[in-house]
């Protein structure tokens, strides 16, 4: 039997993080196998959709490289993948199950079962409407709930992939309803339809779902159907490890981290480590490196804690496996001056862990590579002691002398390796020391009091430009 996992997300706002694992995982288990991956929108809750959310999953999905394999947009066998469309289907097997004795309408009014709730919360019971099921069955004409009519009361055991063997009593089994009073159906029984229509094989969900699972194999019993294969997959915990991260408590867009300059690959090396692990102890790995080592069997059954340290390293290390010309494309970097701009790469790749972060680098301290900047005497010569007068100028001298017999381009090594005698002969002299050659030398390259190191500057710039920037700063001293 092929493989066929889904990704079913309402459209009531934005894709978060566990959201997105939970697709990751069904989407490289499909792939693994060489199956498919079917994106279906359970839109049947009209009263809490967001406009425009089901093109905003979508996009976010594209954007971290999870494509689907049947949908709305590119249809498939088991056409409509938007749930909304398929009432008729949910119709045609709720009339099988009233066929079968197995449902029917619900004959009392919400005060009336607002009443029964009440009286068993006096009586310190659990309110289950099964309770209240009347004897005779009316005919039922669309216009109140159908409600699940339970054919066995009895415990439930069932083998989890990840969980192993799990079980509930009769507590968890009620006459649920099946189809609300607008004609619309209920998430716990449109989603099983769905799911057998759909021929899915495996269903990855939270652990939320673990209370309501007796219900569902209840309904598949009911029809006649085998349940799909079921791993149950841990909670994502926010920074403190103690609480399940939700949008609530700032769980972040999944756009959100591409505007920031995250690489959707680093996202999904990061998303699959939350709460699974191939063994070892690599953790950088490629998207066809988590579809070949993937296994539901290596899911962690406790909790996942969400780290953006851990996030901003995978996305460092996966920024650092670009070309140069990959790693400006990519990144959204732009400058007046693209060879410029070629050489701060390096620099870039060293220094920051998102695009964000270089863009703003690249705004911040590496602004002076596209304007000669016009340094003030007071910093100039703040690290000149005053025992020594004119000795930012003397190393200034020294270092323009050097640079002028020097190729007109150097690398940041030769570089340093052509300014450090002059800087370590004034460490052997004593006061002023190295910092009072670097220092100068560093802000009259860039003017400003943060900035790259002289000898990287030097290698961006150019020996001809370093040599003019340096010859101002003189002028002005």
């Amino acid at each position: 039997m092929s493989v066929r996992t889904r990704f079913a997300p309402s459209p009531t706002g934005f894709l978060h993080v566990g959201s997105a694992r939970t697709a990751l995982y069904a989407w490289l288990f499909a792939r693994k196998h060489g199956g498919q991956f079917v994106l279906r929108i359970e839109d049947t809750d009209k009263e809490r959709e967001v406009e425009g959310s089901i093109g905003h999953l979508m996009e976010s999905l594209k954007w971290l490289g999870i494509q689907w394999d049947e949908s709305i947009d590119v249809g498939g066998p088991y056409e409509p993948y938007l749930q909304s469309a398929r009432v008729a289907s949910h119709q045609d097997y709720a009339r099988r199950l009233i066929d079968a004795g197995y449902a029917y309408p619900d004959p009392y009014t919400p005060e009336e079962v607002d009443g029964f709730r009440k009286k068993a919360e006096e009586e310190k019971r659990p309110f289950l409407f099964r309770d209240h099921r009347p004897e005779q069955f009316e005919e039922w004409d669309g216009t109140k709930p159908l409600r699940f009519c339970v054919p066995v009361v009895k415990r439930y055991e069932w083998e989890d992939v990840v969980f192993g063997k799990l079980s509930a009593g009769e507590e968890a089994l009620d006459d649920f309803i099946l189809i609300k009073g607008d004609g619309y159906p209920t998430y716990n029984f449109a989603h099983v339809i769905d799911d057998i229509e759909m021929r899915i094989t495996h269903v990855m969900r939270g652990q939320e779902f673990i209370s309501s699972t007796p219900k569902f194999l209840s309904l598949y019993e009911a029809l006649g159907e085998t349940p799909p294969v079921f791993a149950t997959l841990p909670p994502i915990l926010g920074d403190a490890g103690t609480k399940k991260l939700s949008k609530r408590d700032g769980a972040k867009d999944i756009l959100e981290y591409r505007e920031e300059g995250y690489l959707p690959e680093a996202m999904c090396n990061f998303l699959a480590f939350l709460g699974w692990n191939p063994g070892g102890e690599k953790e950088i790995y490629t998207r066809n490196e988590l579809i070949a080592s993937f296994s539901l069997e290596r899911i962690q059954r406790s909790g996942a804690q969400f780290n953006e340290d851990k996030l901003l390293f995978m996305n460092r290390e996966h920024m650092r496996t670009l070309s140069d010309e990959a790693f400006i494309e990519r990144g959204l970097l732009v400058a007046p001056d693209s060879e410029k701009l070629r050489k701060a790469v390096p620099l870039l790749r060293e220094r920051t862990h998102t695009f964000g972060e270089a863009r703003e680098m690249l705004k911040g301290e590496l602004s002076c590579m596209w304007e000669a900047p016009t340094p003030q005497k007071d910093l100039l010569v703040a690290k000149e002691p005053a025992e020594r007068a004119n000795l930012t100028k003397q190393a200034l001298e020294s270092i323009l002398g050097a640079l002028e017999a020097a190729p007109d381009t150097l690398s940041a090594d030769e570089a340093k390796a052509l300014l450090m005698p002059i800087a370590d002969a004034e460490e052997e002299k004593g006061k002023g020391g190295r910092g009072g050659v670097l220092w100068p030398t560093r802000y009259a390259l860039s003017g400003l009091e943060k900035s790259p190191d002289p000898f990287t500057l030097i290698s961006i710039l150019g020996v001809p430009e370093s040599s003019s920037r340096l010859r101002s700063a003189l002028a002005i001293l």
